[in-house]
C-alpha cells in the first residue's frame, strides 16, 4: 500500500475549504489546506461579509432620512464614503482575524500552505509556492474547494472600460455619483439599493424582463416596486450592444424591444454571475471529469475518481456559502468515515438581503403546477404582522405551498423584513416533516416576525374549515352565533 504524505489535502481556503479542513482534522486525519490568496475566500473578502456590511451602513442612512415616520427627526448632512468603505474593510478584517487566520487552523494540526495547486496526476498535487519554488504532495484523499470568480460576459468594448465586479468592488475607496449595474440578480439588486441609499444615481440593466429570476415572480415584483420607489431605475428585457469610456464617463449601449438606448455613468458594476475556478487546476492530468460549469460530482460530492471529492462553488451546483459548508461536510464525512450522507437538495434556503428581503425554499408555485402536483397556496401579508406594523415594515408577503389535507409543506416564499430568518423556520419544518398543523400549534412569542410565520401556517386551519362542519358544531352544541362567511376561498384571518 502506498504511503501518502497526508490523509486529506484540501485545495482552497474559502467556506468549503475551511469547513472541510476543520472536519478532517477533527476526525484525526493528517490534513493540509492549500490557498493561493487569503483564507476566508469570497464570503469574507468579496461577498457576504463586505456586502452585508455595506447594506447595513446604507440602511442606517436610509432609516435616518425616513426617521420622521417614527416621530423623530434625524438629519444627515454629509456621508463620508471613504470612512464608510474603511468600516467595510475593518469588518471583513475582523471576521478574518476571528475565524479565518491560518494560526486558528494550524492550532488544529492543519498545515496551511499558500500557493497555487494543480494536479500532476491522480495522486500528486504540485504547489507553486509564493517564493517561486514548487512542492509536491501526495494524499489519500483530495478535496477540491477552489470556489468561483466573477463571470464577465463577452461584451464589445468591455475590455477597454474600467468596470467593477464583486471581486474588485470592495477595494475602492469611493463610490462615483452614478452607477450602472448589468445584472438584476441578488448582487445587482443588493448593491443597487445600497448605492441609491448612499445618494448615488443607479440604473440596473438585464436581458430578462423581470428581476430575481430564481424567485417567485409575484414577490420579486414587490421587491422591484420597492427598489424603484427608492430611486433605482431598471432597464429590463434589454441586450447590451457595447460599452465605451471617454475620460471618467462610461456609456452602456443597449437595445430594448428593437429600440436603441444608452446609459451614462461614472462606474459600471458587472453583476452577471460567477464561474467555477477550474482552469488552473490541471484537472485533465488527474482524469477528473469537468466542464466550464464546474467539476462533476455525485450526490456524495465524489468525482469520477474514488479518492477525489469536490465541494462548493467549484462544482457549479450552488453558489451559496451555506451550501458550500453543507457540501464540504458531505464530502469529508463520506470519504473519511464512510458515513453515506448525500446532498440535501430539497431543503436549500435562498435569501437576498435587500429591503425588503426576498427568500424561498423548496418547490416554487411554478414548479408544482408544471409537475401536476395537487397543492394549496396559503398567503399571509406583513400588514397583518403586529411586529411589522410597529417597525414600519408592512411591505411584504408570505406564501406557503402545501398539501391540502395533510398540511405537508412543499415550499415557501417570503418577501419582507427578516425574510431570511423566517424562511429558516420553514427550512427546519420541511427538513423534519413538520406539517402546517404542527407549525400552527407551536407557540411563538408575541410580537415577533416568527409569529407571522406561524400565522401564515394558521391559514391551513382556516382553509380546512367548512360551512357544513360549522353548522353541525353549532347544532350539536346549540350555539347561537352567526356562521362566518366562507364564500371567499382566499380569505385571510
Amino acid at each position: 500500500m502506498m504511503k501518502y504524505d497526508f490523509d486529506a489535502v484540501i485545495i482552497g481556503g474559502g467556506a468549503a475549504g475551511l469547513t472541510a479542513s476543520g472536519i478532517a482534522a477533527n476526525f484525526g486525519a493528517k490534513t493540509m489546506m492549500i490557498e493561493k490568496d487569503r483564507l476566508g475566500g469570497d464570503c469574507t473578502w468579496t461577498g457576504c461579509i463586505p456586502s452585508k456590511t455595506l447594506i447595513k451602513a446604507a440602511s442606517i442612512v436610509h432609516q435616518a432620512k425616513k426617521s420622521s415616520r417614527f416621530g423623530v427627526d434625524i438629519s444627515i448632512e454629509d456621508i463620508n464614503l471613504e470612512t464608510l468603505l474603511k468600516h467595510v474593510d475593518d469588518v471583513r478584517t475582523e471576521v478574518y482575524e476571528d475565524a479565518d487566520r491560518p494560526e486558528i487552523y494550524e492550532e488544529m494540526g492543519i498545515e496551511v500552505v499558500f500557493g497555487a495547486a494543480s494536479f500532476k496526476n491522480q495522486h500528486i498535487v504540485e504547489i507553486q509556492l509564493e517564493n517561486g519554488t514548487v512542492r509536491e504532495v501526495t494524499s489519500k484523499y483530495f478535496f477540491i474547494c477552489s470556489g468561483s470568480s466573477a463571470f464577465v460576459p463577452d461584451i464589445s468594448g468591455l475590455n477597454d472600460v474600467d468596470y467593477l465586479t464583486n471581486d474588485s468592488l470592495f477595494e475602492i475607496n469611493d463610490i462615483p455619483d452614478s452607477v450602472a449595474i448589468i445584472g438584476a440578480g441578488p448582487i445587482g439588486c443588493e448593491m443597487a439599493q445600497s448605492f441609491v441609499r448612499l445618494g448615488r444615481e443607479v440604473t440596473v440593466l438585464d436581458i430578462e424582463d423581470r428581476i430575481m429570476l430564481k424567485d417567485d415572480p409575484e414577490l420579486a415584483a414587490i421587491l422591484r416596486d420597492s427598489l424603484e420607489a427608492e430611486g433605482v431605475k431598471f432597464v429590463l428585457g434589454s441586450s447590451i450592444q457595447k460599452v465605451d469610456q471617454k475620460g471618467a464617463e462610461i456609456t452602456v449601449h443597449y437595445e430594448q424591444k428593437g429600440v436603441a438606448g444608452e446609459v451614462k455613468c461614472r462606474a459600471l458594476l458587472m453583476a452577471t454571475g460567477r464561474r467555477a475556478n477550474v482552469s488552473d487546476l490541471n484537472l485533465k492530468n488527474a482524469g477528473i471529469n469537468h466542464s466550464a460549469k464546474g467539476i462533476d460530482v455525485n450526490d456524495r460530492c465524489r468525482t469520477n475518481l474514488r479518492h477525489i471529492y469536490a465541494a462548493g462553488d467549484v462544482t457549479g451546483r450552488y453558489q451559496l456559502t451555506h451550501m458550500s459548508e453543507h457540501m464540504a461536510k458531505i464530502a469529508v464525512t463520506n470519504a473519511l468515515i464512510k458515513v453515506p450522507m448525500k446532498i440535501d437538495h430539497k431543503h436549500v434556503p435562498w435569501a437576498t438581503f435587500t429591503d425588503p428581503e426576498l427568500a424561498h425554499i423548496g418547490s416554487s408555485e411554478e414548479d408544482l403546477k408544471r409537475q401536476g402536483v395537487d397543492f394549496e397556496t396559503y398567503r399571509f401579508p406583513f400588514s397583518k404582522i403586529d411586529r411589522a406594523i410597529t417597525d414600519g415594515n408592512t411591505n411584504g408577503l408570505i406564501k406557503i405551498y402545501a398539501k391540502k389535507w395533510s398540511g405537508k409543506i412543499l415550499g415557501a416564499s417570503v418577501v419582507g423584513a427578516h425574510a431570511g430568518e423566517i424562511i429558516s423556520e420553514y427550512a427546519l419544518a420541511m427538513k423534519n416533516g413538520v406539517s402546517l398543523r404542527d407549525f400552527a400549534d407551536t407557540i411563538h412569542p408575541y410580537p415577533s416576525y416568527g409569529l407571522g410565520a406561524r400565522r401564515a401556517a394558521d391559514q391551513w386551519y382556516i382553509r380546512n374549515q367548512s360551512e357544513t362542519l360549522v353548522k353541525w358544531i353549532k347544532r350539536i352544541f346549540r350555539y347561537r352565533g352567526e356562521i362566518p362567511d366562507y364564500s371567499d376561498p382566499n380569505r385571510i384571518v
